[in-house]
């Protein structure tokens, strides 16, 4: 009888398993899939909190799931369609969906189809047009190139949007060089619309690449596409301001230990996380405002907290907020990406992001855990916890690191496509890529050499003659006598930038540029070279020269004065690194360096404005003997030269031109000069180093 029973139990309690199981009432345990890298470089932004294998799901609160707007009535046909269109190209690598033979030829060119007569484009859309039209990568000619971009407008791929444009599946299946996207680069700033705001752009891509802002993870396309940031029509073709960071100060602590101000989404996509920010908000240090007040039909969705949050958000100014807070929130809006981003890198208010899934920008280069907190959106409640527990070393680290991001590729519409192309450059010239180290230091990847031979100079290695002039060269026996080689370069099309060539037989560091009027003792470059060997990012010499803003005329003006101040010394007589001759070369473009050699003059100022935009410090002048204004004017093969007005107002104009391609004015002025220690100090003459300086 008891085994009877014992039977029926264990029947009973296997046929309620088998109930459980098939009604899903049980699920097993899914393998665990591993994730593949995200970035060549392995720089993939660590989670302070527990990091989860399965990809998140919208988390929906239960009062919420039957609502209006999330009840969207899609069916699973309609489901498909859209990740087809989206997703048709989701095996793309460069490996299987670039062509690398168009690169072979000719290098990394990029055409730029011409606009179709009739087609509206966005204000933004032609500054990304025109970046790349002024750029050393563009070419007019799409035989010789490696890359296109279409003229299309394709950045706001959103419906409901005054600048969408319509019909773009057929016109970019009609364009004669679309080849099914290959070798194509699409740039997308806004993609789906109300409700379920999708990654779909509204026509098949293809194989082509995508550099869009807000791509997530999972559609992103590793080592392929170029996740960009979300920038407004605001911002700035070229220059940008720089970061607002003045003062390293320490400790670096602010009014506000963490702040955000933005829009509450009610309902929909979006708005979960911001919704509970009022559970973190303590009006102290952490201020989190949101606000109802916003769309046409706000007062439909009102909430009880509604009124009470508006009123609140009103107190508050947003950018003093922002340059007063030490840690910025930067929350996911309908779509991942939001303007917020940039906005707190720009104020030096470290990032905290929150935006699960998010690809962040320039992710295959950046290391975003040396300027930001990767933050997750279900640990909301920790999140004052976490950023209180930095330390304020690491703050201030951080806060550094965002200066230099914000000012090396974002602070400009120029620098993020420069920096997406030149990562796209650095796949196709996989073996002279720059590395991780040189992407997040500075002066950043946009101004590194590819390919960068080590040779410290500490005497004078060679003598290099350029050799510009019409009249043949003179014979052997008239050459002085030297101890070091002499080489002379003929140069081909006689012009001034040919002097800034990255020739390759300079193997040392150093340059000392000369004119052929120039006098300068021995004494004087050795002391030169001394003082360079502590500054070579800089330009280090003798003859100096001024800029300064004419108010009557509102334009830059140029001075040979001397003055108390200088911001540019002359390459006619100073030292420099190789380095800014390559990249004089590569990164100016073709329009500067043609309007130098047809003017003949102002190479040496275009030097300077390409030294201070890098290192953004001033040249640094060193010990100048009496002379040398003298000795320089009194010259005859340049005397006409200096005295000429036509010559001094072209360089006037160079300097306008030039700060207009820059963006904005890179000169730094100094009011300091160098000298050898115990120059003309009461001493014997014999105890000096340089002591023929104090002869001349």
């Amino acid at each position: 009888m008891q085994a009877k029973k014992r039977y029926l139990i264990l029947l009973s309690a296997g046929a309620c398993l088998v109930l459980l199981f098939y009604l899903g009432g049980v699920q097993l345990p899914a393998a665990s899939r591993s994730r593949h890298d995200r970035s060549r470089n392995g720089h993939r932004p660590e989670q302070p909190w527990p990091h989860f294998s399965d990809p998140l799901h919208l988390f929906l609160p239960w009062d919420q799931t039957d609502t209006e707007d999330y009840n969207l009535h899609i069916s699973p046909r309609q489901k498909r369609d859209i990740n087809t269109s989206v997703y048709k190209g989701k095996r793309c690598r460069m490996d299987s969906c670039f062509d690398f033979s168009l690169c072979r030829k000719n290098g990394f060119k990029v055409y730029v189809y011409p606009q179709q007569k009739g087609e509206k484009i966005s204000e933004s859309y032609q500054n990304i047009l025109s970046t790349i039209e002024g750029s050393r990568f563009y070419t007019s000619d799409p035989g010789q190139a490696c890359l296109f971009v279409l003229s299309l407008d394709t950045l706001d791929r959103d419906q409901l949007s005054p600048q969408y444009v319509h019909n773009l599946k057929t016109k970019v299946q009609n364009l004669p060089l679309w080849n099914d996207g290959r070798n194509h680069l699409i740039f997308n700033l806004y993609s789906g619309t109300w409700p379920d705001y999708t990654e779909d752009l509204g026509f098949d891509i293809g194989q082509a690449m995508l550099a869009k802002a807000s791509i997530s993870t999972e559609n992103f396309r590793p080592n392929f596409d170029v996740s960009i940031p979300l920038f407004s029509k605001e911002h700035p073709r070229t220059g940008g301001e720089r970061g607002y960071l003045k003062y390293n100060s320490i400790p670096p602590f602010r009014k506000y230990m963490l702040v955000f101000k933005g829009k509450r989404y009610l309902t929909g996509i979006g708005s979960d996380t911001r919704n509970a920010l009022y559970h973190v908000h303590n009006a102290e240090d952490v201020v989190l405002l949101t606000t109802c007040k916003h769309g046409k039909d706000w007062q439909k969705h009102k909430d009880a907290r509604c009124d009470k949050d508006n009123a609140e958000y009103d107190k508050y100014d947003y950018k003093e907020m922002l340059h007063n807070s030490t840690f910025c929130l930067v929350p996911r809006g309908r779509r991942l990406g939001s303007f917020r981003f940039l906005e707190a890198l720009q104020a030096a208010c470290v990032p905290v992001m929150l935006s699960n899934g998010w690809e962040l920008p320039f992710s295959e280069i950046i290391d975003w855990n040396t300027a930001a907190v990767i933050g997750d959106e279900r640990l909301l409640l920790q999140i004052p916890t976490t950023v209180r527990s930095i330390h304020q070393d690491k703050i201030l680290s951080l806060r550094q690191q965002t200066q230099f991001l914000w000012e090396a590729y974002f602070s400009s519409v120029e620098k993020i496509v420069l920096t997406t192309l030149e990562i796209i450059q650095d796949r196709v010239l996989e073996h002279a890529s720059r590395s991780s180290l040189m992407w997040n230091s500075h002066p950043g990847g946009l101004f590194i050499q590819r390919t960068n031979k080590t040779s410290f100079v500490c005497s004078l290695f060679q003598i290099i003659v350029l050799w510009n002039c019409d009249k043949p060269l003179p014979a052997k026996h008239r050459w002085p006598a030297t101890s070091v080689p002499v080489i002379v370069i003929e140069g081909e099309n006689k012009v001034m930038s040919s002097r800034f060539l990255p020739y390759e037989i300079i193997v040392t560091d150093a340059v000392l540029s000369l004119d052929e009027d120039t006098v300068l003792s021995t004494t004087e470059v050795d002391f030169a070279f001394t003082v360079w060997q502590s500054f070579p990012e800089r330009i280090v010499g003798y003859p100096a020269r001024s800029h300064f803003w004419d108010s009557n005329k509102e334009r830059w003006g140029y001075t040979s004065k001397w003055t108390n101040d200088y911001s540019m010394v002359l390459t006619g007589a100073a030292i420099y690194h190789r380095y800014y001759h390559f990249l004089y070369t590569n990164y100016l473009p073709t329009s500067l360096k043609s309007m130098v050699d047809q003017l003949a003059n102002c190479e040496d100022i275009l030097m300077n404005f390409l030294v201070s935009a890098v290192t953004k410090l001033p040249p640094i002048k060193v010990t100048q003997k009496k002379q040398y204004k003298e000795t320089m004017m009194g010259q005859s093969s340049r005397a006409s030269r200096w005295a000429d007005p036509d010559h001094f107002a072209q360089r006037q104009t160079c300097m306008n031109k030039f700060a207009s391609w820059f963006g904005a004015m890179p000169l730094v002025h100094s009011q300091m000069r160098l000298d050898p220690v115990l120059f003309k100090d009461q001493v014997s003459i014999l105890r000096k180093k340089y002591r023929d300086i104090e002869r001349l």
